[in-house]
C-alpha cells in the first residue's frame, strides 16, 4: 500500500477530471467492459457514481492479468491520471477528458460467467432478472430508478416535516381486520391458535394517534396485502405516504397534500409539466359518466356522454329494446375521425368483439355535415341531430356507442375512450395531470352475494352523519371519501374519518357487522372514541406508484429493489419457503395441503 493512501479509493468513478492530471489515484469498482486494441487494453471501471476509463500497455507485467479479468469482477486500481487527446475525449462521461494508467491492480472479488449482462442494453426475461436481482440492480437504468426512489422519499420527508407533520412508526405485528384485502398472518408462539396480521395499512393506529392528541401524523409506511400482481401493484408489500390530520375538513386535507404532491412531481418531472394546485375535483358519479372510470387519465381529451334518452323508443331497435330491459347508451366522440378509412372502424369493431362486446356501433359526420354509417342509415334524422348536439360532435368527427347494463357500459366505454385516444394519438404528452375523485358511495352491492358492503374505507364519515344512515337507502349514502389520481393511476384513497361510536356502530351494522364483532375487531378504536375523539382525516398516496410515474416505467417492479414476481415469490431468496416440523411444532401448527385433483 502506498503510504497515506486509502486502501480502496481516493476518488469515486465519476470524480476525476483534467484538474487531476498527473495525480496518483486509487479507484475501486466493477469491471464494466474491456476493449483490447492490441498493444493497449482499455478497462471501464464502474461504481454507483459513474465510469472511469483505465488503460494498460502490453509491456506491463499486469497486462495478462487485466486481459483475463471477467466483467463484473471487483477490482482496486492504482495509477496516474492522464489527459486524453482531443480525438479520444468522451463528452458523454463526466470523466471523459481523462483516463487512469494502471500501475497496480488488486482483484477484490472474482466474477463467474454472468447469467445476464450488466453492460449494454440487452434485455433478459423477468425470471432471470429477479433470480439474479443483485446483478440486475447494477444496470444503469435500475440504479437510476432506485436512486430516484430515494430522492423522492427524501423530498417527501422534507416537505412533510416543513409543513408541521410528525413522523411516526406504527406496529408491523397487529390484529387481523375483517375488511379490505386478504391478510398475511403470523402465528403466535406464546398464544397457540392465535395469529398476528401484517398491516394492510396503519389505519387504526394513525386514527388512534389523532385521538392521542397529536395534530399531524405522517409515515413512509410499509403495507402488506395478499393480492394478485398487476402492472401498478406489487404483490405482498408496498409503501405509502400515510397522512392523518386532526380538526380538518376534506378541503383541509387537499390543501395540505396538493403542495407536497405538486412539489415532488415538479422537482423530479424531468421537463414534464405538472398540475398546479388546486387540483380538479370530480364527483365519483360524474367521473363514471364522463370517463367510465374513477381513475381518469385527463391527458385524454375525450368526454363520454349518456344518450340513453335519445335512443329510447328510437327506430334503432337494437338499442331501444335493450334500453327497455335496463341497458344504457354511452357515446364516445372520436375527434377528426371522419377522414379515417373504413378499415379504421372495422378494426375497432373487431377489437370490441374480442373484448366480449357485440361490436361497436358508430356514426361518422362528414366535413359536409352528412351522417353515414350503419346506425345513421336506420336512425331518424331528428335523433341524429340530437346525438350531434348532446355529444358535442362537430363536422369531421365520428361517435361510437356502447349499449349495455350500467356497470358493463361504464367499464367498456372507458376502454373505448382509451382505445380511440390511442388510435387517434389524442393524448397530450410530457405532463402529469392530477385530480381528486370525491363523493364516493358509502356502500356497494356485492354482485355475488347481493349483500351490502363497504365500498371503500369502513372508517369513513358518511355525508349527513347518523341521519343519513338512518333515513337513506344504503346505496344512496355518500361518504367523505376521495382518491387522488394522476395520469389514470390511482395514487391513494383517503377520507374524513368517522369519530363517533354511535355512527360507527350503525355504519357497520348496515354492512352486516353487529356490535359484538365490532368490539372484537375494533375494540381499541371504539374505546378511544368514547374518551374524546377529534374530527380527523387523511390519505395515503402510494410511494411505489409515484416513483413509477416519475421514472416513466410501465411496471412497478422496475422501481422496487427486491420485488416479488407475479406469483408472489422471491426468486432470489426462495420465499415463501417450507419450514421444518420443529418450527411448526413450536407454533402449534399443522400443515393441511389441498388435495390434488385426480385427472
Amino acid at each position: 500500500m502506498i503510504e497515506g493512501m486509502h486502501p480502496y479509493r481516493t476518488h469515486n468513478c465519476a470524480e476525476l477530471n483534467v484538474k487531476n492530471a498527473g495525480q496518483l489515484v486509487r479507484l475501486s469498482g466493477w469491471v464494466h467492459s474491456k476493449r483490447d486494441h492490441g498493444n493497449l487494453l482499455f478497462l471501464d471501471l464502474r461504481d454507483q457514481f459513474g465510469l472511469t476509463q483505465c488503460v494498460i500497455d502490453i509491456s506491463s507485467e499486469l497486462f495478462e492479468i487485466v486481459e483475463d479479468i471477467r466483467p463484473e469482477s471487483v477490482v482496486t486500481i492504482t495509477g496516474n491520471v492522464l489527459k486524453r487527446s482531443s480525438e479520444t475525449k468522451n463528452p458523454s462521461l463526466s470523466t471523459g477528458e481523462i483516463e487512469v494508467s494502471i500501475q497496480k491492480l488488486t482483484i477484490e472479488g472474482h466474477a463467474e460467467l454472468l447469467p445476464m449482462q450488466v453492460a449494454g442494453d440487452q434485455e433478459c426475461g423477468e425470471d432471470i432478472r429477479l433470480r439474479f436481482r443483485f446483478l440486475d440492480l447494477r444496470r444503469k437504468q435500475m440504479q437510476k430508478n432506485i436512486l430516484l426512489r430515494n430522492n423522492i422519499i427524501s423530498s417527501i420527508r422534507r416537505r412533510m416535516t416543513k409543513a408541521g407533520f410528525i413522523e411516526f412508526q406504527t406496529p408491523i405485528l397487529t390484529a387481523s381486520s375483517p375488511e379490505g384485502a386478504r391478510d398475511y398472518l403470523v402465528a403466535s408462539r406464546n398464544h397457540p391458535g392465535a395469529f398476528y396480521a401484517l398491516p394492510q395499512a396503519p389505519q387504526q393506529f394513525k386514527q388512534l394517534l389523532m385521538m392521542s392528541g397529536f395534530d399531524k401524523y405522517f409515515q413512509i409506511a410499509p403495507c402488506f396485502r395478499d393480492e394478485d400482481a398487476r402492472a401498478d401493484r406489487s404483490p405482498g408489500e408496498f409503501y405509502q405516504l400515510d397522512v392523518e390530520m386532526a380538526f380538518v375538513t376534506q378541503d383541509d386535507v387537499f390543501d395540505a397534500l396538493e403542495p407536497v404532491l405538486a412539489g415532488v412531481f415538479k422537482e423530479f418531472a424531468n421537463g414534464h409539466t405538472v398540475s398546479s394546485p388546486p387540483f380538479p375535483r370530480i364527483p365519483y358519479k360524474d367521473s363514471m359518466l364522463k370517463y367510465g372510470t374513477d381513475k381518469p387519465d385527463l391527458r385524454n381529451p375525450i368526454t363520454i356522454y349518456d344518450l340513453t334518452e335519445v335512443f329510447k323508443g328510437s327506430s334503432f331497435t337494437l338499442f331501444s329494446k335493450s334500453i327497455e330491459k335496463g341497458a344504457i347508451v354511452r357515446a364516445i366522440p372520436a375527434m377528426g375521425a371522419a377522414n379515417r378509412p373504413r378499415s379504421f372502424f372495422d378494426k375497432l369493431n373487431d377489437w370490441a368483439r374480442a373484448e366480449g362486446a357485440g361490436g361497436l356501433g358508430y356514426i361518422v359526420f362528414e366535413p359536409s355535415g352528412e351522417a353515414r354509417g350503419p346506425i345513421a342509415k336506420i336512425l331518424e334524422s331528428s335523433c341524429i341531430n340530437e346525438i350531434k348536439d348532446k355529444a358535442c360532435i362537430k363536422n369531421g368527427d365520428a361517435v361510437f356507442f356502447v349499449c349495455q347494463p350500467l356497470r358493463l357500459a361504464e367499464n367498456f366505454s372507458s376502454l373505448v375512450r382509451e382505445r380511440i385516444c390511442n388510435e387517434l394519438e389524442l393524448r397530450s404528452t410530457n405532463e402529469f395531470r392530477f385530480c381528486w375523485i370525491t363523493d364516493y358511495p358509502m356502500y356497494e352491492l356485492d354482485e355475488e352475494t347481493q349483500k351490502i358492503q363497504f365500498s371503500h374505507n369502513p372508517f369513513s364519515m358518511p355525508q349527513g352523519g347518523l341521519k343519513s344512515l338512518e333515513r337513506l337507502p344504503p346505496l344512496e349514502i355518500l361518504a367523505y371519501q376521495y382518491d387522488i389520481v394522476c395520469n389514470g393511476v390511482e395514487l391513494s384513497s383517503g377520507a374524513i374519518r368517522n369519530h363517533r361510536p354511535d355512527i360507527m356502530v350503525k355504519a357497520f351494522n348496515i354492512a352486516g357487522y353487529n356490535k359484538k364483532v365490532l368490539e372484537e375487531k375494533f375494540g381499541g378504536m371504539l374505546r378511544a372514541f368514547q374518551y374524546g375523539a377529534p374530527p380527523h382525516g387523511g390519505s395515503a398516496p402510494g410511494i411505489d406508484r409515484m416513483v413509477m410515474l416519475l421514472a416513466n416505467e410501465p411496471n412497478i417492479r422496475e422501481v422496487i429493489a427486491f420485488p416479488l414476481n407475479q406469483q408472489a415469490e422471491c426468486l432470489l431468496t426462495g420465499a415463501p419457503s417450507k419450514v421444518d416440523d420443529n418450527q411448526l411444532q413450536l407454533l402449534n401448527l399443522k400443515i393441511s395441503l389441498p388435495k390434488k385433483k385426480i385427472s
